[in-house]
């Protein structure tokens, strides 16, 4: 069985599939993330940060500062559901080691109409199909990923549709500890019955309130919905107060309800203008309550860059205003496809911007007077203005019969572009009946009257505990559908000691290449699927394109899937590169002073690269006593290459930025040749970085070694001392750190 995760072995979905008739969730209710003690993580001291994490994964500039890992305060979403729960399970893992700890399952597209539970696993579309078995493997396996990166982590998916009551007692039953619940939802966008939608969300929030699962409402629909989002602003704050005071009146603790707030505009708009406003308002009426900040989607497009801008816009709100759970929404939203990759890059962009804002209100101020607090004060107007009108026609119910929500005219103006529904019709209309004087329920948690005997002390004495007293009493059904399982999905997709790669699905072989093609966008379109399927994929489709300039060209994304897998037994699997204890290194240089001349050659003026590698500052080569004369930019090879031998030098080091026509790569060979050329070649180390220089692509051209991306001083350090040591026949022991 597998207790626990180790960094380098992958999740056992086999072992979380095992005994799952007698699992119980060990905890439940929602967590929130605890402050840092001291606020101070390597060099630097924080304003607003949380409990480290034991294991995790940085951002990618983190090998620059110590790979430090600073949490934020709120709580990250990662939003996961790719149809497969058993893929979202490794997705999962993936986001927690990245920092998010609010993991949310969409369920299968109509799911909210299913009049019941669903039980086994079968494949769902636009998200999971959420079961009973669904749930309990996930909370099986966050357990372990919760003790693997050392924090709670809340698992949250949906309670709506005419069976809420029956997911909601799911729910706290199997240890769910964040969840969606919003009548209205179900009024405006599933044409739910108005009177049946509110009954049963009294009933579903009582059933929440006493598992203490926090809410997250979905009056953010509206700004996705109407025609144009930033003029809902008043009827947001209205669905908001409606749900909230209606959840606490049911019985939820205040600190258990969260507005699902989202930025309604986006740039080509003054998002600032608009949204600021908005969220400033919004916290101002709300204080009582947990606010959930997530993206706006309505305006999203298939471009990743642009729906990470506006992601940091609205991160930016969230650092100004208040955010207590930040949702990430992946980037590829747009492309309705989740994934692996883009739900790591969402939760990264929301850890890297909060991080990057740590103490932003200790030096910024929002102003009191003004554009901001005007707009703050005309949305709160029109807001309780808007709740006024809904009291004057009778309440909420008649207020949507006239179609008074979703209409895209910033109130008091309407458009009569609204969502009217019929308090008599809908799905499940008619299906509210009065419980009758003796109406008893054996069953505890339950909303409305219960006519419970006096001799018991909790309704479900009369039972011997209903199975949210004992979890034993739960009626586990496994699978129900012989073809449609995860165990079919798994054997077609066994290991067997081949690579495949995937985006979304174990082994769905999908891979994506951008093209730039210069024709306009129809030509460029055309030609990119047939470049796709030149290249053998199959199934070939765009998934974003965007024009550079009308006649010149166009950018192309396109997805498909490769027909080949790669033997793992055959790769050549380059070892672990090892580096020197610092000390043995500053001892050996004591010893045997080394000294190397370096330049960034040909017409490259870049330096920065280069500086941190020599200088002591950084960590550079300096910091182990290896003496440098560094000829600065834009260096001729021959004036390297004398230098170095005018200097008597034990190695050149050359650095590369610019890859234009392979200029680095010329580079390399022309040093190689001029040292041969001048018979000082066996006599010098040649070494050449550069963010497109690799190992390979430098001892093909002529040095002894390359170093790219992430290579420090410490690395070039290691491997001059060690060619040197080889070269010299020095068998000394090595002392290596592990990095």
């Amino acid at each position: 069985m597998q207790d626990k995760l180790e960094k380098n072995i992958k999740l056992d979905v086999d072992e979380i599939l095992k005994d799952l008739d007698k699992y119980e969730p060990r905890r439940r209710g929602w967590h929130w993330r605890e402050p840092h003690e001291t606020g101070k993580i390597g060099e630097f001291q924080y304003s607003e940060i949380s409990k480290s994490l034991n294991n995790y994964e940085g951002i990618p500039a983190a090998p620059s500062f110590g790979n430090i890992d600073p949490q934020p305060m709120p709580v990250i979403t990662s939003e996961v559901a790719s149809g497969r729960f058993e893929d979202d399970l490794r997705r999962m893992r993936m986001a927690a080691w990245h920092g998010a700890d609010h993991l949310m399952v969409i369920r299968t597209a109509g799911q909210s109409h299913f009049d019941g539970l669903i039980e086994g696993s079968p494949e769902g579309t636009g998200g999971v199909p959420i079961t009973r078995k669904q749930v309990r493997a996930t909370r099986k396996a966050i357990d372990l990923i919760e003790d693997e990166v050392g924090r709670e982590i809340n698992f949250h998916s949906y309670v709506s549709g005419v069976a809420g009551p029956d997911v909601a007692v799911m729910f706290a039953e199997e240890g769910i500890n964040g969840a969606h619940q919003d009548p209205q939802y179900n009024v405006l966008y599933r044409n739910i019955n108005m009177v049946r939608s509110f009954v049963d969300a009294a009933v579903a929030k009582r059933i929440m309130a006493w598992a203490d699962i926090l809410q997250i409402d979905g009056a953010h629909n509206a700004n996705a919905t109407a025609m144009k989002g930033y003029a809902v602003m008043p009827e947001l704050m209205v669905q908001h107060a409606i749900n909230s005071k209606f959840s606490e009146m049911v019985g939820m603790k205040k600190e258990n309800i969260a507005l699902s707030t989202v930025p309604p505009s986006a740039a080509p708009a003054p998002l600032l203008k608009l949204d600021l406003p908005y969220a400033v308002a919004l916290r101002e009426f709300f204080s009582d309550y947990k606010m959930r900040a997530q993206m706006n989607t309505k305006y999203m497009t298939s471009c990743t860059r642009e729906a990470t801008v506006t992601h940091c816009m609205n991160l930016l709100i969230s650092a100004l205003t208040s955010a207590d759970i930040q949702s990430t929404i992946t980037p590829d939203e747009g492309r309705n496809v989740p994934w692996h990759y883009n739900n790591i890059h969402a939760t990264n962009t929301a850890k890297q911007a909060l991080i990057s804002m740590d103490g932003i209100k200790e030096m910024v101020q929002l102003k009191e007077t003004g554009y901001l607090a005007d707009t703050v004060r005309d949305i709160q107007e029109r807001a309780i203005l808007f709740m006024e009108e809904i009291i004057e026609e009778g309440g909420y119910f008649q207020a949507v019969e006239k179609g008074f929500f979703i209409d895209s005219g910033n109130y008091p103006a309407r458009n009569n572009d609204g969502i009217p529904r019929d308090i008599d019709k809908g799905v499940a209309a008619g299906t509210v009946v009065e419980r009758e004087e003796d109406y008893f329920a054996p069953v505890c948690a339950h909303f409305g009257y219960n006519n419970v005997p006096e001799e018991y002390n909790k309704p479900c004495d009369a039972i011997n505990d209903c199975t949210l007293c004992d979890h034993s009493k739960i009626v586990y059904i496994d699978e129900l559908d012989e073809e449609d399982n995860v165990a079919n999905r798994m054997e077609r997709v066994k290991d067997d000691g081949t690579i495949t790669p995937e985006v979304e699905w174990k082994k769905d072989g999908y891979v994506t290449v951008t093209l730039f093609i210069p024709e306009d966008e129809l030509v460029s379109e055309a030609a990119a699927l047939e470049i796709g399927r030149k290249m053998n994929l199959t199934d070939v489709e765009i998934i974003h394109k965007q024009v550079q300039q009308a006649s010149e060209g166009t950018l192309v994304e396109i997805k498909g899937r490769v027909s080949f897998t790669v033997d793992k037994a055959t790769l050549k699997v380059p070892e672990k590169v090892k580096v020197l204890d610092e000390m043995f290194m500053k001892d050996y240089i004591a010893e045997k002073p080394m000294k190397v001349v370096c330049a960034t050659v040909g017409e490259d003026e870049h330096s920065v690269g280069l500086r941190e590698t020599i200088d002591i500052k950084h960590g550079g080569i300096e910091k182990y006593g290896i003496k440098y004369e560094y000829l600065g930019t834009s260096c001729p090879i021959e004036k390297l290459v004398d230098a170095a031998i005018e200097c008597e030098a034990d190695v050149i080091l050359a650095s590369t930025i610019i890859t234009h026509n392979d200029v680095h790569t010329k580079n390399m060979k022309k040093i190689h040749d001029l040292c041969v050329e001048k018979g000082v070649r066996d006599k010098l180390i040649l070494a050449c970085g550069g963010t497109q220089v690799t190992n390979e692509i430098a001892k093909a051209n002529g040095m002894d070694a390359g170093f790219g991306r992430g290579k420090r001083g410490k690395h070039v350090a290691t491997f001059l001392i060690e060619e040197r040591m080889r070269k010299q026949g020095d068998d000394r022991e090595r002392v290596y750190i592990a990095e």
